[in-house]
């Protein structure tokens, strides 16, 4: 198990704004978590009384997580994972899906958020055989990632590289598609790119997302379902492709969830 030695120590928790909401509190909100602040609360709230699916699509979310890790690190075979806007820890976490189908996994955990950083212990608690690292990176920065992360990664091997709702935090769609080029590039053929976005096919989410926008948050940006599916230009796309969460590998026998169009989700293998 590692730590990055670079993150810094006591001084996150003072960057923290309590009054401006964050995505990576929200969700937690919605998922029931206690990290969160009252601007956190009032945005979610605010957002599920305009959207209330959203709560669905939080737990549709952390579902796809866990059914894309687990068919990455059990029939892809890959056995090193960056996950680029992890956000606040919550169960089933990336390195606990992973090492329990292969313990030598080794995973980077990657986000900017200071109160993220503050609870970085939870999420450095790995297998004895594999790896857990924590960066503060921003993922406008993939070269710095990529820099970083190669302390723990061997990016001579394939990498599984997750941004789970995380894109549309970046404003342009081309630097979005630059910084997913730019990842992918840095690591060899075998690799994996996983991406879950909202899209604006739905009126109510969309009119929910504008009202979380002018709320003072880092703003989310809603593409079109062609859009998300470009981020996988040039890569293999695993079946079923880029679809509603839900419908990507359910699990045998769970029960039938909504099919929200307005969240999609892939995973693509480089050649």
């Amino acid at each position: 198990m590692t730590h990055d030695s670079s993150a810094p120590g006591p001084g996150p928790s003072a960057r923290i704004d309590t009054n401006v909401p964050h995505s990576a509190r929200i969700f937690t909100y919605w998922l029931g978590g206690k990290d969160n602040f009252a601007a956190d609360r009032d945005a979610g709230d605010r957002f599920r009384a305009t959207f209330p699916e959203i709560v669905d699509l939080a737990l549709i979310g952390r579902q796809f997580l866990q059914r894309t890790v687990r068919y990455l690190a059990g029939e892809a075979g890959i056995r090193q994972f960056l996950d680029i806007g992890t956000g606040l820890p919550t169960a089933d976490n990336t390195h606990e899906v992973a090492q329990a189908v292969a313990p030598e996994s080794r995973v980077v955990y990657v986000d900017n958020d200071p109160l993220v950083l503050v609870h970085a212990r939870a999420l450095l608690n790995g297998t004895r055989e594999g790896a857990t690292d924590y960066l503060d990176a921003d993922v406008h920065d993939p070269e710095k990632i990529i820099t970083a992360a190669a302390r723990t990664l061997d990016l001579t091997q394939p990498v599984a590289i997750t941004l789970l709702g995380i894109l549309a935090h970046v404003a342009d769609y081309h630097e979005a598609r630059s910084i997913v080029t730019r990842l992918m590039d840095a690591v060899p053929s075998g690799s994996y790119l996983v991406v879950r976005d909202g899209t604006d096919t739905d009126q109510a989410y969309a009119e929910a997302i504008r009202g979380y926008n002018a709320s003072g948050a880092v703003p989310y940006h809603l593409r079109s379902p062609d859009q998300i599916a470009g981020y996988f230009e040039g890569l293999e796309l695993v079946e079923p492709g880029v679809v509603s969460c839900p419908l990507w590998r359910p699990d045998a026998g769970s029960p039938d969830a909504p099919q929200n169009a307005a969240v999609l989700g892939g995973a693509g293998r480089k050649p």
